[in-house]
């Protein structure tokens, strides 16, 4: 059953994203999403999930994180020894989305769990229970990752990256991101333009000082302090200056770029 729009959380489409993960999910297609760090990938799995009615199971995925830790493990309560599914193994048993967040971070035993969900076999194997586990018709696998951010020793391989239907994430256009600023934090339009304008001189730094640009996620976090009461100055510095970079002069570099944008 669909949720009503009051329940579904607030995502802009930009490209057609949203058909494609209806698509995707009737025709069973596991859905692989590229970009860069806050730039709507998770809030995109959660409006859809929200809005097609289905449960939502995330993974924020990480150096430790290993396939038992996705499928299940037996655990001793109460003197008995018991299994317990893990995410991914509940999400297949009930249905509903498998959100694997920065999948790469990951050990690499992960991929190889997610294999057979991922073909028309759409099986998991539990080696420990002996269960092979069909998934369900509304069942839906969905990993992302930043591919700007990984290096080799972090990359999805080519053999497990075609086996899903992919989207590549940005950052939204200025209108769209305005839009999307006001909208998450309540600032009137016009004072979100010129932090939009700020994002945009920021990222354009990223080839030189900056591993990664100011997401929007972070433009909606200094925008929420603005509201709050915030001076731009203050806010800025404490949601995007110290959050961007550790490194004195680059801060000072931002804060050039940041006064000079609020005058």
């Amino acid at each position: 059953m669909e949720a009503s729009r009051s329940e579904i959380p607030f995502y802009l489409p930009v490209a057609g994203e949203c058909e494609l993960f209806e698509h995707a999910h009737k025709n069973n297609l596991p859905l692989l999403l590229k970009g860069p760090t806050g730039c709507g990938k998770t809030r995109f799995v959660a409006h859809m999930a929200a809005r097609l009615g289905l449960e939502l199971h995330t993974v924020s995925c990480h150096d430790d994180l290993t396939a038992a830790d996705l499928t299940g493990r037996y655990l001793l309560k109460g003197g008995e020894t018991t299994w317990e599914d893990g995410p991914l193994t509940h999400a297949v048993r009930a249905g509903g989305v498998c959100y694997l967040d920065e999948v790469v971070e990951a050990r690499k035993d992960v991929t190889v769990v997610l294999h057979p969900l991922t073909d028309d076999r759409r099986i998991l194997p539990l080696e420990r229970t002996g269960e092979t586990l069909a998934a369900p018709d509304d069942f839906m696998l969905i990993v992302s990752y930043n591919p700007g951010y990984q290096n080799i020793l972090k990359s999805l391989k080519p053999s497990t990256r075609q086996r899903f239907v992919g989207i590549s994430f940005d950052y939204p256009a200025p209108d769209a991101e305005i839009m999307i600023v006001s909208q998450e934090s309540g600032l009137e339009t016009e004072r979100c333009t010129p932090l939009v304008n700020l994002a945009g001189r920021i990222r354009a730094m990223t080839d030189q000082d900056l591993e990664e640009g100011a997401s929007t996620r972070l433009l909606v976090y200094c925008a929420t302090l603005m509201r709050s009461g915030m001076t731009a100055l203050d806010a800025t510095r404490a949601a995007l200056i110290e959050p961007l970079s550790d490194d004195d002069d680059v801060k000072a570099g931002l804060e050039e770029v940041v006064r000079a944008t609020f005058g």
